[in-house]
C-alpha cells in the first residue's frame, strides 16, 4: 500500500472511530430538548416557604433571566424573613446561642461557593457567591467568612431576633443539652432552577440544626452533599439530618443515579434508600431530596411523611408533597 492512500484511509478510520464514540459520548451528543413542552423555566425549593422564595426567583426567570441570579435572589427572600427559624435572620442558634449560618451556590459550568459557620452576616447566600466569583476558592469558614463578608461590603447584623431569643432560653430550661433530631427539625432552604436558556444553577441555605452544638456545621454548604449541580444532567439538593446526607454524599448521588436514567422522583428514591441501608436508626430522622432534570422535570422524595416543597414554572405555582417511605 502506497504511503498517500495509508494516510488516507488512516485518517478516515480515525475519523470514523471519533464519530462512533462522539455518537455514544453524552457530552457530545446532547438531546435536542424540547423545553416548550416541559415547561421551561421552571424553579423548585424545599418546604412551603419556598414558594415566596420561588416568587422572587420567577421574577428573574420569566424575564429569560440567568439561573444563578434567580436562585441566589430567591433564598435571599428565606434569609431576610425574621419569622422563618430555619435561615438567616432570626435562624433558630445553636445551644450557646450563636446564630452561624451556612450557605452554598452552584451555577451551570460547575463553579461553587459555599460559606460555613458565619456569623453576623443576613445573607450568606450572596456571600458565597462573592467566594465563587471573587476568590480562587470554593469555601470559606468562620471569622475568615466573616472578614470577607465585610471587605465585600456586607453589613455586620444581629441575627439573634427577640422570638429566637425567646425560644432558646425556653429549651434552655428543659433541655439537657440533647440535639433535637426529628422529622420537624427542617432547617434549610433548597433551591434549583433551569432558565429558557437551559442554564440550570442551585442554592442552599440554613441556620443549620437548632440547638447544635457550637461549631457545628451540616451538608448544607459541602458541594456534592447538600447541593450539586451538573449542566449536563441535573441538580438535586437536600434537606434534613445533614450528617446522614454527607455520609453518602446525597445530592452528587441522586444527580449520578439520574445519569443512570432514573427519573428526578425515582433518582431521589434510590438516595434515600442508600442512606436507610447505610444508616439503620433512621425512624426519628428526616432527610429528603429534591432533583431537576435538564429537560425541566422534577421530583423528590424523604424517609418520612411531611416533606413538601414548593415549584413555579409558567403554568403552576404551588406546593406539594414527596412520596416517603423506609
Amino acid at each position: 500500500m502506497k504511503r498517500r492512500n495509508f494516510i488516507k484511509i488512516s485518517g478516515i478510520g480515525a475519523f470514523i472511530s471519533w464519530g462512533d464514540w462522539s455518537k455514544s459520548n453524552s457530552f457530545q451528543n446532547r438531546k435536542i430538548i424540547n423545553y416548550a413542552k416541559n415547561k421551561v423555566p421552571v424553579v423548585i425549593s424545599t418546604w412551603n416557604f419556598g414558594q415566596k422564595a420561588n416568587a422572587d426567583a420567577w421574577e428573574i426567570l420569566s424575564q429569560n433571566g440567568y439561573a444563578l441570579d434567580a436562585v441566589e435572589k430567591g433564598v435571599r427572600n428565606a434569609e431576610s424573613d425574621p419569622e422563618n427559624t430555619t435561615v438567616g435572620i432570626g435562624g433558630t442558634p445553636d445551644r450557646d446561642g450563636n446564630v452561624t449560618l451556612d450557605a452554598c451556590i452552584m451555577d451551570d459550568q460547575f463553579k461553587a461557593g459555599s460559606v460555613a459557620f458565619l456569623q453576623h452576616i443576613e445573607n450568606p447566600i450572596s456571600v458565597a457567591r462573592k467566594v465563587m466569583e471573587k476568590t480562587p476558592h470554593v469555601m470559606l469558614v468562620g471569622e475568615g467568612a466573616y472578614r470577607f463578608a465585610i471587605e465585600q461590603g456586607f453589613r455586620k447584623t444581629n441575627l439573634l431576633t427577640d422570638a429566637s431569643k425567646k425560644r432558646w432560653e425556653e429549651w434552655k430550661k428543659t433541655s439537657k443539652y440533647e440535639t433535637p433530631i426529628n422529622r420537624e427539625n427542617h432547617d434549610t432552604i433548597g433551591m434549583l432552577a433551569l432558565d429558557s436558556q437551559g442554564r440550570l444553577s442551585g442554592a442552599c441555605t440554613t441556620s443549620g440544626m437548632g440547638y447544635k452544638m457550637h461549631g457545628r456545621v451540616g451538608d448544607s454548604p459541602i458541594i456534592g452533599a447538600g447541593l450539586f449541580v451538573d449542566n449536563q444532567i441535573g441538580a438535586a439538593v437536600a434537606t434534613g439530618v445533614g450528617e446522614l446526607v454527607m455520609r453518602t454524599c446525597g445530592s452528587f448521588l441522586v444527580v449520578e443515579f439520574m445519569r443512570q436514567g432514573l427519573s428526578p422522583e425515582k433518582a431521589c428514591k434510590a438516595a434515600v434508600k442508600r442512606i436507610i441501608e447505610t444508616n439503620p436508626s433512621v425512624r426519628d430522622t428526616q432527610v429528603g431530596f429534591l432533583a431537576l432534570k435538564k429537560d425541566g422535570s422534577y421530583g423528590g422524595y424523604s424517609i418520612h411523611d411531611g416533606f413538601e416543597f414548593a415549584v413555579r414554572n409558567s403554568e403552576i405555582d404551588l406546593i406539594k408533597k414527596t412520596p416517603f417511605g423506609l
